[in-house]
C-alpha cells in the first residue's frame, strides 16, 4: 500500500471514529443531515430517473443504495439480489459497501443489518461517508485536498467580498453571504450582491437556496430558518451542500484555468510578437534611411563656386551633427531589442527569432559599414575639391587683377600708335617721337612677360576646369589678339617715323643754309620743341598708380598676417579642447568594457553604477558640442590641418559614438540577466557562481567542444555571459509546453479535437480570441462543422515547431 492510500485511509479511519462518538445526533443536526442529504442522493438519482422519498426507509432493500452508487461513480456494480426476503436484501447492502470499501474507505461501525432495519443514524452515516469519498475527496487545491481543499477554495472566492470571512462549514455561513458570494464570484449576473444585507440571513439564505436550484442545478438542501435558528449548524450537511457548487463551478473552474493557461502563453507570444514587428519597422526604417543617404554621400559631382561647395560642407555639417546622431542611437536600440528579444524567446522556450530576408542584424552592419565608408569618402573629396576651389579663387583673382592692370596700360595704345602726327612734324619732332617711340617699344617688351604671365594663368584655370574658363579664355585671347595687334601698330609706326626722319634730313640739308640764316628763330624753335618733349616723356599714369600700389600691397599682407593670426588661435583652442576629450573618452570605452567584464555586486547595484555611468557619459555632451562650434570655425576658415593635436573631429565622433553604444549594450546585458535571473528564480550568489565560473572558463576541459556548440552554436567564437548562464540553467525554468496549451484548449473546446471560433470567443478576452482565430488554421479532420479550427497545430506553432 502506498503512502497516498494509506493516509487516505487513516483519514477516513478518524472520520468513521467522529462518527463513532458522534452516535448521540443533535436533533437539528439530524434534521438538516436528513432533508440535506436526501436533496443530495436525489440529486444523482434522478440521473436513473428515480428518487428516494425517506432515507431510512428507502435504502433497506439495497436496491437504490446500488443504483446511487453506480450513478455517482460511473461504474457498474455487481447485479443486485432481486428476493425480497431478508437475506436478499442484507446481501444488496453489502454488495454497496464492499464497492464503497473498494474505494479505499473503512467503513467502521456500519453494518448491512443496520441499514436494513432502517436506523437512521447508520443510514445517515453512511451516505454521509459516500458524500465525502464521491464529492469532497477528490477536490483539491494548491496541495490541499478533501475539506480543506473544500475550505481553502471556499476562503479563495470569496475573499474580495465585504462581510464574508470563511473559517468553517457551519457558523460562517449562517447569514447566507457566503453562498451569495460564492454564486456571483461565478454567475455575478445571477445575484446583485451590493443589494444584499448582513441582518437579513433568511433573505439570503433564500437568495441563495433559489437561485443556485433555478440556475444551476443544485436542488435545495437546507432549511434557511432551520439553519439560522441553529447556534451551530451541521457542518456535513452545510459541506454537502457547498461541495455541490464546487462541482457546478469545476467545469468552469477548470475552463477558467485553462483559459488563463492560455491568455499567459499568447501574452507571451503577443509581447514577442510584437517586439519583432518593432524590430522589423526599426530595421526597414533604419536601411531606407542608410538607402537614401548613402547615395548622396556618394554623389561626387562639384559645385562651380566655392559658396555653394560650402552650403554642401554646410549641409555635411548638420548630417554628421544632427541627422545620423538619433541614428546611431536607433542602430544601437536595435541590437538592444534583437538581444533582449532573443533572451525573452529563449526564457520562454521559443525559438530564436529569424528577422526577414536583409534584416539581419549583421545585414544593418554591412549597411552601417557601407554608410560610413561613403561618408568617410565624401567628406575626404569636400574638403579637396574646396581646396581645389580656393586655388581657383586665388589664380581666378590674380587672372583679373592682372588682366584689368594689362588692359588699363594699353588702354589707348591702338589710337596712340594710329596717329599720323608726324606728317606734319619738323625733323627734329620726328627725331622726338622716335625718341618718345623708342622708349615705348622698351616698355612694350617688358610687358611681354605679364602677357605671358596671365596666358599662363588662363591655362591653368582651364586645366583646373574652372568654372568660368569660357570668360577666361574670352579675355585673354583678346589679350593676345590685342597684343598682337600692338605689336604689328608699333612695327608700322617706326617704320612711318623712320621713312619721315629720312625725307625731313633730305630736306633739312637743303635748308641748311636756310636754317643758317635764320638761326635766331631755329633756336627758339629747338627750346619750345625740347619743353613739349619734357612734358611728353614723363609716364605719369604709371607713376600714379605705383604710389597707389604700394599703400593697398602693404594693406593686404597686413589682412593675410592678421587672417593667418586668426587661424592659428582657431587651431590651438580646437587642439586645446580635442587633447582633453580623446582621451577621456578612451578612458571611459576601457572604464565600460572594465565594468561589463568585472562586474560585482547584485544585478540591481550594477545597474544603479551603469546608469551613473551614463548620466556622466550624457553630461559630458556639451564638451562635444562646443568642439563640433570650434570646427566648424576652422572649416569655414579653410583650414584643414592642424599640427598641435592628432584628434581630428572625425576621431571625437567616431569615439563619441562607440561609447554611447558600448554603455548602452553593457546596461542591455545587465537587463536581460534582471530577465533570465527572475524568470528561473536565481539567487545573487548562483549568479556570483556562475560569473566566476564564467571568469574562469577551462579552455582545456574535454567537454569544452561540446559545451562550446550549446552556447556558441553560430560559431562566432565569442561565449557571452547571457548564454553561458542559460547553459548552466538550461533545465531549472519552469515554462508551459505546447502539450499543455493543446490540454488547455481541448478543455475549452468540451474535449473535440478542434474548436470553434464561437467558443474561443465565448472563453477567452476578445483581444485573444481574435488572435487564435487569425492565426488558427481549419481543422482537416472527419466530421468537423464548417469553420472548425485546428488547436493542435496552432500550440505547435506557438511554440516554434511549425509556422503559424
Amino acid at each position: 500500500m502506498d503512502h497516498y492510500t494509506a493516509r487516505k485511509r487513516n483519514e477516513y479511519m478518524e472520520q468513521e471514529e467522529d462518527w463513532d462518538r458522534d452516535l448521540l445526533l443533535d436533533p437539528a443536526w439530524e434534521k438538516q443531515q436528513r432533508k440535506t442529504f436526501t436533496a443530495w442522493c436525489n440529486s444523482h438519482l434522478r440521473k436513473a430517473g428515480t428518487q428516494i422519498e425517506n432515507i431510512e426507509e428507502d435504502f433497506r432493500n439495497g436496491l437504490k443504495l446500488m443504483l446511487l452508487l453506480e450513478v455517482i461513480s460511473g461504474e457498474r456494480l455487481p447485479r443486485p439480489d432481486k428476493g425480497k426476503m431478508r437475506f436478499h436484501k442484507i446481501a444488496n447492502v453489502n454488495k454497496a459497501l464492499d464497492f464503497i470499501a473498494s474505494k479505499g474507505v473503512k467503513l467502521v461501525s456500519i453494518g448491512a443489518e443496520e441499514i436494513v432495519d432502517g436506523n437512521l443514524k447508520m443510514t445517515l452515516g453512511m451516505i454521509w461517508t459516500i458524500i465525502l469519498r464521491f464529492a469532497i475527496q477528490d477536490i483539491s487545491v494548491e496541495e490541499t485536498s478533501a475539506k480543506e481543499g473544500l475550505l481553502l477554495w471556499c476562503q479563495r472566492k470569496t475573499a474580495p467580498y465585504r462581510n464574508v470571512n470563511v473559517q468553517n462549514f457551519h457558523t460562517s455561513w449562517k447569514d447566507g453571504l457566503a453562498l451569495c458570494a460564492l454564486i456571483h464570484r461565478h454567475r455575478p449576473d445571477l445575484i446583485d450582491y451590493a443589494k444584499l444585507r448582513k441582518d437579513d440571513p433568511i433573505g439570503n439564505l433564500n437568495t441563495a437556496f433559489e437561485v443556485a436550484e433555478k440556475y444551476l442545478d443544485i436542488p435545495k438542501m437546507l432549511d434557511a430558518e432551520d439553519i439560522v435558528n441553529t447556534p451551530k449548524p451541521d457542518e456535513k450537511a452545510i459541506m454537502t451542500y457547498v461541495s455541490c457548487f464546487y462541482h457546478a463551478f469545476a467545469g468552469a473552474e477548470q475552463a477558467e484555468t485553462a483559459a488563463n493557461r492560455i491568455c499567459k502563453v499568447l501574452a507571451v507570444n503577443q509581447e514577442n510578437e510584437k517586439l519583432m514587428e518593432e524590430y522589423e519597422k526599426l530595421a526597414s526604417e533604419l536601411l531606407e534611411w542608410i538607402r537614401r543617404t548613402v547615395p548622396w554621400l556618394e554623389n561626387r559631382v562639384g559645385e562651380p563656386s566655392m559658396s555653394a561647395m560650402q552650403r554642401k560642407l554646410e549641409d555635411f555639417r548638420d548630417y554628421r551633427r544632427l541627422h545620423k546622431p538619433p541614428r546611431v542611437q536607433e542602430k544601437c536600440q536595435l541590437e538592444i531589442n534583437f538581444n533582449t528579444l532573443q533572451t525573452k524567446l529563449r526564457l520562454s522556450h521559443r525559438p530564436a527569432f529569424m528577422p526577414s530576408e536583409g534584416k539581419l542584424v549583421s545585414d544593418i552592419a554591412n549597411a552601417w559599414r557601407g554608410l560610413e565608408q561613403a561618408e568617410k569618402g565624401y567628406e575626404d573629396w569636400l574638403l579637396s575639391e574646396i581646396r581645389r576651389l580656393q586655388r581657383l579663387q586665388h589664380l581666378a583673382e590674380k587672372f583679373q587683377q592682372k588682366a584689368s592692370l594689362h588692359e588699363a596700360w594699353t588702354r589707348g595704345k591702338e589710337e596712340m600708335l594710329s596717329q599720323r602726327d608726324y606728317e606734319t612734324a619738323s625733323l627734329q619732332e620726328v627725331r622726338a617721337l622716335l625718341r618718345r617711340h623708342e622708349a615705348f617699344e622698351s616698355d612694350l617688351a617688358a610687358h611681354q612677360d605679364r602677357v605671358e604671365h596671365i596666358a599662363a594663368l588662363a591655362q591653368e584655370l582651364n586645366e583646373l576646369d574652372y568654372h568660368e574658363a569660357a570668360s577666361v579664355n574670352s579675355r585673354c585671347q583678346a589679350i593676345c589678339d590685342q597684343w598682337d595687334n600692338l605689336g604689328t601698330l608699333t612695327q608700322k609706326r617706326r617704320d612711318a617715323l623712320e621713312r619721315m626722319e629720312k625725307l625731313l634730313e633730305t630736306i633739312d640739308q637743303l635748308q641748311l643754309e636756310f636754317a643758317r640764316r635764320a638761326a635766331p628763330f631755329n633756336n627758339w624753335l629747338d627750346g619750345a620743341v625740347e619743353d613739349l618733349q619734357d612734358v611728353w616723356l614723363v609716364h605719369s599714369v604709371e607713376e600714379t598708380q605705383v604710389r597707389k600700389l604700394v599703400p593697398s600691397r602693404d594693406q593686404m599682407l597686413q589682412e593675410e598676417l592678421t587672417r593667418q593670426q586668426v587661424n592659428e588661435r582657431l587651431r590651438r583652442q580646437f587642439a586645446a579642447q580635442a587633447n582633453a576629450i580623446g582621451p577621456w573618452i578612451q578612458g571611459k570605452v576601457e572604464e565600460v568594457g572594465r565594468l561589463a567584464a568585472g562586474m560585482a555586486g547584485s544585478l540591481e547595484e550594477q545597474m544603479a553604477g551603469l546608469r551613473q555611468q551614463e548620466q556622466n557619459i550624457i553630461n559630458y555632451k556639451s564638451n562635444i558640442d562646443r568642439l563640433e562650434g570650434d570646427h566648424q570655425l576652422l572649416q569655414e576658415s579653410l583650414v584643414f590641418d592642424n599640427k598641435h593635436t592628432v584628434y581630428s573631429m572625425e576621431h571625437i565622433r567616431v569615439g563619441w559614438e562607440q561609447l554611447l553604444t558600448s554603455i548602452a549594450r553593457t546596461i542591455n546585458e545587465v537587463e536581460n540577466q534582471v530577465l533570465t535571473r527572475d524568470a528561473k528564480g536565481l539567487s545573487q550568489e548562483q549568479l556570483n557562481e556562475f560569473r566566476a565560473s564564467f571568469n574562469h572558463f577551462d579552455r582545456g576541459e574535454v567537454e569544452f567542444a561540446r559545451i562550446m556548440t550549446m552556447v556558441d552554436p553560430n560559431a562566432a567564437g565569442v561565449v557571452t555571459f547571457q548564454a553561458f548562464i542559460d547553459f548552466m540553467t538550461r533545465e531549472t525554468a519552469e515554462t508551459d509546453t505546447a502539450e499543455q496549451v493543446v490540454a488547455s484548449f481541448k478543455i475549452l473546446a468540451g474535449d473535440k479535437n478542434y474548436i470553434t471560433a464561437e467558443e474561443l470567443r465565448r472563453e477567452l478576452p476578445a483581444e485573444q480570441a481574435e488572435y487564435c482565430i487569425r492565426r488558427m488554421a481549419p481543422y482537416k479532420g472527419a466530421g468537423a462543422p464548417a469553420g472548425a479550427l485546428d488547436y493542435v497545430a496552432f500550440s505547435s506553432a506557438l511554440y516554434g515547431e511549425s509556422d503559424l
